[in-house]
């Protein structure tokens, strides 16, 4: 009768083994996929091993009552046992849960920095393009001003230079006709 029970009993303590070998790495080394991994693995041995102290709890149920107390007292300590490995599980698991929210907020976080960064390149490449039409507009008035300055130019001269240069040239010829007659005098 009690062999079956010592069966259950070194099959819950090699469970009990392995949950604690699970839970005594250090996690936060982890990757969070092979976290998340080991702690689904010691959930399921954590299943494992509360079906084994069901069936431990049935088998007591047939013991004589001079054996009983013995084996009653050992399953309580393999069900406090077992209740500590599960809220260990669960404190682990929270803890995996604090760092996907953590995650998460860091991802967020990273999102509206971007976000941000992208309005700035936008209103950056906007102002740039705006900035680009001023400069487009200030060479073309240029141009404008420069043909007109030319045009200004190229009328002043011809009204200015025109007379005076008539003038000139006709001085110069007399000047030419008095030097050829004085040349002449001289002879």
């Amino acid at each position: 009768m009690t062999d079956l029970f010592e069966s259950y009993a070194s099959d819950f303590a090699q469970l009990r083994q392995s949950i604690e070998n699970r839970l005594a790495v250090d996690f936060s080394s982890m990757s969070a996929e092979t976290r998340h991994s080991a702690l689904r693995h010691a959930d399921a041995e954590a299943e494992e091993a509360g079906e084994l102290v069901s069936q431990m709890e049935i088998e007591v149920q047939s013991f004589p009552s001079a054996v009983r107390d013995r084996y009653v007292a050992e399953l309580r300590a393999l069900k406090h046992s077992l209740e500590k490995l599960q809220q260990d599980i669960y404190r682990d698991s929270d803890l995996e849960a604090n760092d996907d929210v953590q995650q998460r907020q860091r991802l967020l976080r990273g999102t509206d920095v971007l976000e941000r960064g992208s309005r700035r390149l936008a209103d950056s490449t906007r102002l740039a393009m705006e900035t680009e039409d001023i400069g487009a507009n200030i060479l073309q008035d240029l141009q404008r001003q420069r043909e007109q300055i030319e045009h200004s130019r190229d009328t002043v001269c011809a009204k200015l230079v025109a007379p005076i240069s008539n003038f000139c040239f006709s001085y110069m010829e007399q000047i030419h006709t008095l030097i050829g007659r004085h040349g002449r005098c001289k002879k």
